[in-house]
């Protein structure tokens, strides 16, 4: 194996052992992909200011992300999915956040359940809920989270209907996947993913698989998933969930200044400033680009974090510096863990750590928490000078 220095080292293993259909369904975005594309290079239009003869002993990342003490300010995204990339995803991924002092999100639309994962984790995790016109499941999967001690819930905001991801209908993606000829010829070169996905049971989305009537199998699950996504979420609806979690609420999917004024008003404890990934509305504006008109609309009076786009500990040092208190990496763990198990997410967070804390220090800094908008060279007109 050649040595993994960056992210993209591993994302080149992801490529090679994990079945085309679920690369691709991490690796794409909606339409053109514009989006997708931007969240990633909007990063490099931001410079860094190099400073010199400054001490730099004692270095800490160390932060907190809503109310919850972190090693450094990166949390994993939810994902769905993540069980398909590599057998018992989630919880291989939850135990090397936990190990490494972040936060794991987990998915309503994993694979792993929320049972799965508290079982084999020792520390509270955060949970994702997509909003479903079931209510009666909503009230019972918020149950679900309660009881496995979830100290977070992010409710995502921005997909009551999928956008159209063109790699995602011509593969036919599916959990498992589906037996055609192009598919079978592509997993038997994947007998590494193979492997591991017989000697598991999980193999289906186990937060909705048996908690619903008439879902038991994929087929009635994709069939019940595609008519559930609620058209009508709106903020009451937001509140009436707020109001049934009781705990600490972070809504994510937040692209645009009035809906960051909305979240503060219906009482989030922390926004995410998303695009979720560039696969919902393509032609949206990156989520670096979008982050200081939102942060300019809430002030202090929410905790802002971001998601989209980051694959470097500089990303997430450009981030906060631009004012976010938190990032998320949803793609470049997603690479770890298809390239290598629970050890592959391991090396993507200490990669991220270690160019975190190798560029604080060039920039003259020892303490995360002392980074400002001074570290940057922001281009002017970056977040747009628009009609």
């Amino acid at each position: 194996m050649s040595v993994i220095t960056n992210i993209d080292d591993l994302r080149e293993i992801y490529r090679r052992r994990v079945p085309k259909m679920f690369y691709d369904y991490c690796e794409s975005g909606s339409w053109s992909e514009q989006t997708f594309r931007e969240n990633v290079s909007d990063f490099s239009k931001i410079h860094l200011r190099q400073r010199v003869a400054v001490d730099l002993s004692e270095r800490s990342t160390a932060t907190a992300m809503a109310g919850q003490n972190v090693a450094m300010p990166v949390a994993l995204a939810p994902v769905g999915l993540t069980g398909m990339q590599a057998a018992d995803g989630e919880i291989k991924a939850a135990r090397a956040a936990e190990k490494f002092g972040v936060p794991f999100t987990l998915s309503t639309m994993s694979i792993c359940s929320i049972e799965d994962v508290a079982e084999h984790t020792e520390k509270p995790f955060w949970f994702q809920l997509y909003v479903m016109r079931d209510e009666d499941y909503v009230r019972r999967l918020i149950g679900r989270a309660k009881d496995a001690g979830c100290s977070a819930l992010v409710l995502t905001l921005d997909l009551q209907i999928l956008g159209q991801r063109h790699k995602d209908l011509k593969n036919g993606l599916s959990a498992p996947p589906k037996p055609t000829l192009k598919n079978m010829l592509d997993l038997a070169t994947k007998w590494r993913w193979g492997l591991g996905m017989l000697g598991t049971k999980r193999r289906g989305f186990g937060n909705i698989i048996g908690h619903v009537k008439d879902v038991d199998d994929p087929s009635s699950l994709f069939e019940w998933t595609a008519k559930q996504f609620d058209l009508q979420l709106d903020w009451a609806k937001v509140g009436k969930i707020r109001d049934l979690w009781g705990g600490t609420l972070i809504l994510k999917g937040i692209n645009d200044p009035e809906d960051a004024k909305m979240a503060l008003k219906v009482g989030a404890d922390a926004i995410v400033v998303s695009n979720h990934g560039g696969r919902q509305l393509d032609g949206a504006l990156s989520s670096i680009r979008a982050l200081p008109s939102i942060l300019d609309a809430v002030g202090d009076d929410t905790e802002v974090h971001l998601d989209g786009g980051i694959r470097s500990g500089q990303d997430v040092l450009k981030a906060v510096a631009m004012g976010a208190k938190g990032t998320y990496i949803g793609r470049a763990f997603i690479y770890g863990l298809g390239a290598m198990g629970e050890a592959g997410v391991t090396k993507a967070l200490e990669i991220i750590h270690k160019e975190l804390d190798l560029t604080m220090a060039f920039c003259g800094h020892r303490d995360i928490n002392d980074v400002r908008r001074e570290t940057l060279l922001v281009p002017r007109g970056f977040s747009g000078d628009w009609e």
